[in-house]
């Protein structure tokens, strides 16, 4: 495969030609109903295969170096219909202990009903999905960066382990994004992504990915087309628009993110740092062997003396919020989002606690975010002093 540079996969892979007016963007085809008779293709929205919809799918099957993909509703429209693709009663999943809480909780109350078993790593070591295999397992289930805590899962090493059991990989890969990090390069089956993230990087769209083989994608699409997660033309179109600048937006993160773990993991009023872009971090050397940059994605816990709500409230330019990957920088708490779905008892093995902030850094200068931190902070331990 002719692989170009990721900025000129972004910018023109896939990208519809203006045969009418010339334009050098991809024009936009609103239509839900389209001609079947004398075509070469029969189009409908629910099938995938709207001109735009088709478009976008080459662009996101060349950033992950993949045969063909598949765009959707949302992150979980594409998590859910992979699982379900790949999986049927009798069968039994084996999944990465460290998981974002959506995915934790379609696992937690939805396989049971469909005969589905599935068991939970107790680490991400390899040898923590080997012992976790049993004669029906069909599908190893991975996420590394790990959400909230950037745990780094070795990719090769599972792939190989996988491919000998004649066990299917998947791989959420949305906090590394397709700039950072290719899992099919490394033998991954089957890349996720959720492309409200990274690949929309403004906030404001809201729709999954899943790429992988031809043979794969054929499977996921005799699913999807009975689930209808399919996602509409103009929501496709800005989504193609966002990925266009995704390769200079993450690098930026990427730069920030890396200052931003170094300024954190210096200062007195933070307990612990989670960035794999830290040599401190345990997994450094492999996300430094599998990743090109460490992610715009970080997360660190404040000294237990800082009430963290009003941490959160006392920010003024980092924007305390749900989700994460636009250009402004956001943080949140996985207690109480990604993760609010798991039980206590769940988040606790997963060591997810009240004290951690995840940080999803913007583009913009890194001094006016430590400047705002450092305000914040402040204000927390001057509101709690004693008087």
């Amino acid at each position: 495969m002719d692989q170009k540079g990721v900025n000129t996969v972004c910018i023109h892979t896939g990208e519809l030609e203006d045969k009418e007016f010339k334009g050098v963007i991809s024009p936009l085809y609103m239509s839900t109903s389209y001609a079947f008779e004398d075509v070469d293709v029969k189009r409908y929205p629910r099938y995938f295969n709207t001109p735009n919809q088709e478009a976008l799918c080459k662009k996101l099957a060349a950033l992950e170096h993949a045969e063909a993909a598949m765009i959707f509703g949302s992150g979980m429209a594409a998590i859910s219909t992979g699982l379900m693709t790949f999986l049927q009663a009798g069968d039994h999943i084996v999944l990465q202990q460290t998981l974002y809480g959506g995915t934790y909780n379609f696992v937690a109350t939805q396989l049971e009903k469909y005969g589905i078993g599935y068991s939970f790593t107790s680490g991400w070591a390899v040898e923590d999905f080997e012992k976790e295999i049993k004669p029906n397992t069909k599908v190893i289930y991975i996420e590394t960066p790990s959400n909230p805590l950037l745990t780094i899962t070795n990719l090769r090493e599972v792939s190989n382990l996988a491919r000998q059991r004649g066990i299917l990989t998947m791989i959420d890969n949305t906090f590394a994004s397709p700039v950072n990090q290719n899992p099919i390069d490394f033998g991954i089956d089957v890349v996720l992504h959720s492309a409200t993230k990274y690949m929309g990087g403004h906030s404001d769209i809201c729709a999954g990915v899943i790429a992988s083989s031809e043979e794969n994608m054929e499977k996921v699409f005799q699913t999807a087309i009975c689930f209808g997660g399919s996602l509409s033309d103009y929501t496709v179109w800005l989504l193609e628009r966002s990925i266009k600048t995704m390769g200079i937006r993450v690098n930026a993160q990427n730069e920030n993110a890396m200052k931003m773990a170094m300024y954190l993991s210096s200062n007195k009023d933070v307990e612990n740092v989670y960035y794999p872009g830290l040599e401190s971090h345990n997994d450094h050397n492999l996300a430094k062997s599998q990743m090109k940059g460490y992610g715009g994605m970080l997360t660190f816990e404040l000294n237990s003396d800082i009430d963290v709500s009003l941490f959160f409230k006392s920010l003024k330019l980092i924007k305390p919020a749900m989700s994460l990957a636009g250009v402004e920088s956001t943080v949140s708490s996985p207690v109480h989002t990604s993760h609010a779905l798991m039980s206590p008892e769940d988040r606790i093995k997963q060591g997810i606690n009240s004290s951690q902030v995840r940080f999803s850094l913007g583009i913009e200068e890194i001094e006016d975010l430590v400047t705002d931190i450092e305000q914040a902070i402040a204000k927390v331990k001057s509101a709690t002093v004693p008087a």
